[in-house]
This record gives structure tokens, sequence and C-alpha cells, in this order.
């Protein structure tokens, strides 16, 4: 997207990206919460409680926020020939791995030392997270999915992984951080179960009368993923100009843009 000034816009969406603001301004809500502890840690652990911000805690959904957000200022660093930003960035992007437990293959609370937070279960809410579950957030690696891929020991183990998932109706419509998962078996060669499940949350999930939308339409995210799907493609990685292929429900559709 252009048809603005995109070196003033780098320079505050680098400002944001590596800096802190004030602590009036922080309070205020400007910047990344926990910004330091990510940038010191590559993560932001558990004693850091994100004190000033609406949403307190949320260690790991933020850091796997800022590891996506990290790609894609990555990507329009490189547009501009920032090389040296483009590749900090993109090395920051890899920082989902630190809060994936490599024993349980699972988004997971991280301390400062290193270890893992204990009793974990995965399908039950938690506080690092954000309005969800661990379970889902897992699969919230939208800038390297065959990275993720390989972290669950290869595509046979990742689908199995979804198929719990599905399975034991952990998927959550409403909740913006699931939206891309049935997206996901088209990674892992196992592309008819994309079909098959965005198939199905269109006719469940939605209905044509009042509280016909699976949540609150934040943003609109939840009627442009039924355009999207309906139409039969979604944008996995916001950001790059790459669909997933789905089922379209319509035999012939036209998009008119301005």
């Amino acid at each position: 997207i252009r048809g603005f000034d995109i070196k003033n816009a780098y320079a505050v969406m680098r400002k944001n990206a590596f800096e802190s603001p004030t602590p009036e301004a922080y309070a205020d809500g400007k910047g990344r919460r926990a910004l330091q502890s990510y940038l010191k840690y590559g993560y932001i652990p558990l004693e850091d409680h994100v004190l000033d911000a609406f949403h307190k805690n949320e260690q790991v959904a933020r850091t796997l926020d800022y590891a996506y957000d990290d790609f894609v200022l990555s990507q329009v660093a490189l547009s501009l020939g920032k090389r040296e930003d483009a590749a900090i960035l993109a090395k920051r992007a890899q920082n989902y791995r630190n809060v994936i437990d490599p024993e349980t293959g699972f988004a997971r609370g991280r301390y400062a030392n290193g270890s893992w937070i204990s009793p974990f279960d995965p399908a039950k809410p938690a506080t690092y997270v954000t309005e969800g579950l661990p379970f889902q957030f897992t699969f919230y690696v939208l800038q390297d999915i065959p990275g993720l891929i390989r972290l669950q020991h290869g595509n046979a183990a990742f689908v199995a992984k979804l198929d719990e998932l599905f399975r034991r109706n952990l998927y959550n419509q409403g909740n913006e951080p699931s939206h891309h998962i049935a997206y996901l078996y088209d990674y892992a060669g196992a592309a008819p179960k994309t079909q098959e499940h965005t198939h199905n949350i269109l006719i469940t999930n939605y209905a044509d009368g009042p509280g016909g939308l699976p949540g609150n339409d934040d943003s609109g995210q939840i009627s442009s993923w039924y355009i999207f799907s309906s139409l039969g493609f979604y944008p996995v990685t916001p950001g790059i100009p790459a669909y997933a292929i789905g089922t379209p429900h319509f035999a012939q559709a036209a998009i008119l843009l301005p």
C-alpha cells in the first residue's frame, strides 16, 4: 500500500519497534507494551506483568504479535533498501520460537530464567494469552508457517495437532487469533481439510439475522473472513501478496475495485 509518505511513515514505525516513549506517553498507551523485556529476552517473561497496559499480562500473545510485526516491518525496510534494519527485524521475527515449548509443542508462558510455567494445560485459558487458549495461539505464527511445522516435527504431526484442535472443539471463530487456522492445512499437504473446515465454519457459524456473527466484529474481521472464505481464498499472512485456497461458495464472483 502506498499513496503516502512511506519514508516518514517508516521512521515512525521503526521508532515504535525499537524505542520506548516517555513514561507519560507510555502510560497514555503509546509504544509497544513491554518492549524492553522483548528486546532483552527475545520474549516477554511472565515476571513482566505489563501493568501500564489496558490488557495486562498476555506475555505470550504479545511476543507472538511483536514477532509478526517485526516480520512485516522487515518487509517495509527491505522495500526501502534499508537492509541492515531488514536483517535485524527478520531475525526478531523468529522470536516466536522462544515461546513455543519444544517438549509439548505448544505456546506456553515462560519465566525470565528460561523455565516454563507449570502446571500447564494448553486447552485452558491462561493470563499470558489474549482472550483465548495456548492451543489456539500455538498456531499464531503467520510469518513462518514452514518453521512452525518443523517445530511440530513435520507435516503429519502438524496436521494431527490441527485435527485435535478441531476434534476437541477448541477452534473459536469469534476470536481473531483463530481465523487463519483452518487454512494452515494447505501448508502441510492437507488441502482437503482446509476445504472441509472452512466450508463447515461458513455454514455453522453465521446466520442471516440478529446475532448472526459469531462474536464481536472488531474492525469488521469476522465479516471479512466470511467474504474472503466465500470467495474461496484468504490472506493468511497480511502484509504479503499471497493467499491460501479454500472452498468458494459461488460458481462465479466478480470483485469491483476502483
